[in-house]
């Protein structure tokens, strides 16, 4: 049952090999709340060891999915006998 459980999570270092990216970018993600991990440490007080939840890898890329945006509106021509008011 633990190979189950271990193989849905990722580490840091797993996941910037995937994106091509530094561990401690990672790490900034996870700090600040971005990328949702969990701190599996034995005891209170030791190193961090983050594991990510592959399900919560792809709610991350979602979020910083990029699209395009969308084509402007036509501009609209001024009907010839339309009031201009001039302030001075």
């Amino acid at each position: 049952m633990a190979t189950t459980i271990e193989k849905r999570k990722l580490t840091p270092p797993q996941i910037a090999a995937m994106f091509g990216v530094d561990v401690m970018k990672v790490h900034a993600w996870i700090k600040s709340g971005e990328l949702k991990a969990i701190d599996a440490v034995e005891k209170r007080g030791q190193r961090p060891r983050y594991l990510v939840d592959v399900a919560d890898l792809e709610v991350f890329e979602r979020s910083r999915q990029v699209i395009p945006p969308s084509a402007p509106a036509p501009r609209r021509k001024r009907s010839a006998n339309s009031t201009v008011t001039n302030y001075y």
